[in-house]
């Protein structure tokens, strides 16, 4: 990640990087023109010599004196410089030289001045002709105007060499000295960059600190701002306005947190209010449905007794209206039943492999009736899939779905199936050929009491509770439920559930000498029931099925019966009684009274999710109020049944 520099860095760089760079070209400048001023008074200096030598030589070359040549070229090699002094005739012959041999340098004869360097040793070398001095004299008696032409005749050649050692070492000196002052310069400009930026870069990086904790809240900090140690601040304007700002965001957050405060206040109080109104609602709700389940219960057996009896057809008819309404009714309650459970979270779920085949069949038998009585084609697909859930709660989802799929079908039909997915799930679907749901109440459908289409609330498209129980059993088994509808068209919900694997072959045991009781006809059952009149409706529906029935109003009656040699088949007993008993209590002492464990079961109206724990671990039945015929009857044989194996079992044992 690249990294950024912070304010100080760049203000910092801001001031050091011009004066460091103005520094070096001054320096740079300046170096270069002395170097080439020593360079120039080097090369002078050097003409010089070599100039006066020649002219020295003129009367050594021109006389041939050797020896006063000798002299001049030692005297010339004590100048500065000179590494070599040669002097040549003019045939190119050296008369005199003098100086280092390795730094000898030759000339090639010229009349004029030449120079030459040898860069590897650093060596200047100058060439010098030598030529006779003229003396002009003035002839009196020659004609003016007349010009004696003659061209100097060249005597020889002074050759010199001269080193570069000390110009280089003054150069170097000169180099190193204003390096030295150069970085003096930029040492002390960085010092008086940092001293100078400190007065920028400290307000900065204090606005920037006020900023970052006004931000985080600390509205406190901005009080630093009126400290008299920031009156010489070059941004004390910029800080004032910044401390007015925070004081106004100050006084907005007190004033926002107020409105905050108090609107959480009246949130609170709202929230209460509506847990209050629920928890009324929930009371009122059980207490009416506790009230009102008794007589509907009673209504109920009733009715199922009144059918039973003779009657002409206009009485058949008002007897079917009537057994409508309470149907209607019982259905009203069962669905207010089923959503206090799940809203309690009384509902335990049973996970295991099941067949779809026997739950498609419960169905079948279940809504063919209904179906039929519409005029509507109800298909329930065969299948040989399982798959891993409550077979309970899926019956209950699937009833749900299909019955409000033939209420709302008027032509057409209902199809159930199943199909495996390539994931190797299960996908359950419902389909029918109905009105439909528009795209704005698809989602509302899923709500308590809610319905499409019938604002009227007529009771024979249902109660607005179904689907809402089907979303509540869907989430409590964690299976993924969908929804397609077309107004018109009709809708498709689908349900996906694991898979699981069936038994490889199922064993079918056919005991022929086995008998299995198809009735409850001619077995005995005690009633204990405080309510009178639902009491003589249950008695009387028994009765009807053929059953001799002792009946009794609370557990001393129940005890009583015993006394008198009562020994029932099955106890059928509501869950209060009178004198502070309960119908498990009661259950429990008729069984030690009769040393056997007597199939029994509860009914009651209350709707409270303890009381179905409690049954559960008591190992009993609760039926929830009102009871329907069929389902009660079903129970009683459930439970004759199973007394009967468990005497089989005995009896085999015993032998």
């Amino acid at each position: 990640m690249k990294k950024t520099l912070d304010i100080r860095s760049r203000m910092l760089l801001a001031a050091l990087l011009p004066l460091a760079l103005i520094s070096i070209l001054l320096a740079t400048v300046f170096l270069l023109a002395r170097f080439g001023d020593m360079q120039a008074a080097y090369d002078q200096r050097n003409r010089a010599v070599v100039r006066q030598a020649a002219v020295a030589s003129e009367y050594g070359l021109f006389s041939g004196n050797v020896s006063q040549l000798q002299a001049l070229a030692v005297g010339a090699l004590q100048e500065t410089d000179v590494r070599w002094v040669g002097i040549l005739n003019t045939k190119g012959q050296l008369l005199a030289s003098t100086g280092q041999a390795d730094q000898a340098f030759s000339s090639p004869m010229s009349a004029l001045e030449m120079q030459g360097f040898a860069p590897d040793r650093r060596l200047d070398w100058l060439a010098q002709p030598v030529f006779p001095s003229t003396v002009a004299i003035d002839d009196l008696f020659e004609k003016s105007g007349v010009q004696k032409s003659s061209s100097p005749v060249q005597l020889g050649q002074v050759v010199m060499v001269f080193s570069r050692q000390s110009v280089d070492t003054r150069k170097h000196d000169l180099l190193l000295s204003g390096g030295v002052v150069g970085l003096l310069s930029l040492l002390f400009g960085m010092a008086l960059a940092v001293l100078l930026s400190r007065g920028v870069i400290r307000p900065i990086t204090r606005i920037t600190q006020l900023v970052e904790r006004i931000g985080q809240g600390d509205f406190a900090a901005v009080d630093k701002l009126c400290d008299p140690a920031f009156a010489r601040d070059p941004l004390q304007d910029l800080q004032r306005h910044i401390h007015l700002m925070a004081k106004r965001l100050s006084e907005a957050r007190f004033e926002l947190e107020q409105q905050v405060e108090l609107a959480t206040q009246a949130l609170r109080e709202k929230k209460e209010e509506a847990e209050q109104a629920n928890v009324a609602k929930s009371r009122f709700l059980a207490a009416a449905s506790h009230d009102l389940r008794q007589p509907t219960h009673a209504l109920g057996l009733f009715v199922s007794r009144l059918a039973q009896l003779p009657h002409d057809r206009q009485t058949g008819e008002l007897i079917g209206n009537l057994d409508a309404s309470v149907r209607a009714m019982q259905n009203l309650l069962d669905g207010l039943l089923d959503i206090s459970r799940l809203e309690a979270g009384a509902v335990q779920v049973d996970r295991r492999p099941f067949a779809l085949s026997g739950l498609f069949d419960q169905l079948q038998q279940a809504l063919s009736a209904e179906a039929a009585d519409k005029g509507l084609r109800l298909r329930v697909r065969p299948t040989p899939l399982w798959v891993m859930s409550d077979a309970t709660l899926i019956y209950r989802v699937l009833l749900n779905l299909t019955g409000n799929a033939l209420r709302y079908t008027e032509r057409g039909g209902v199809l159930v199936a199943a199909r495996q997915l390539a994931s190797g799930r299960v996908e359950l679907q419902v389909w029918d050929s109905g009105v439909g749901i528009a795209p704005e109440h698809q989602q509302a459908v899923f709500a308590e009491f809610y319905q499409v289409g019938n604002a009227a609330r007529d009771r024979t498209k249902g109660l607005g509770l179904g689907l809402n129980i089907v979303q509540r059993t869907v989430n409590l088994l964690d299976h993924p439920l969908t929804m397609r509808s077309l107004p018109g068209r009709g809708t498709r919900f689908t349900l996906n559930l694991p898979s699981a694997a069936g038994p490889q072959a199922l064993e079918v045991e056919v005991t022929k000498d086995k008998v299995v009781p198809d009735d409850v006809r001619d077995r005995c059952a005690l009633v204990v029931e405080d309510d009178a009149l639902a009491r003589s409706a249950l008695v009387g529906l028994l009765v009807s099925w053929g059953m001799r029935v002792a009946q009794a109003r609370g557990a001393s009656d129940a005890i009583e019966c015993l006394a008198q040699g009562l020994v029932p088949d099955v106890i059928v007993s509501d869950y209060r009684l009178q004198e502070g008993h309960n119908g498990m209590q009661l259950v429990q002492g008729l069984r030690q009274r009769l040393g056997t464990a007597t199939p029994a079961c509860l009914m009651s109206g209350d709707t409270d999710p303890g009381l179905i724990q409690a049954a559960q671990a008591a190992g009993l039945t609760l039926l929830h109020k009102p009871v329907r015929p069929a389902k009660l009857r079903s129970l009683l044989r459930h439970l004759l049944m199973e007394q009967a194996d468990q005497r089989e079992v005995t009896g085999a044992d015993l032998s």
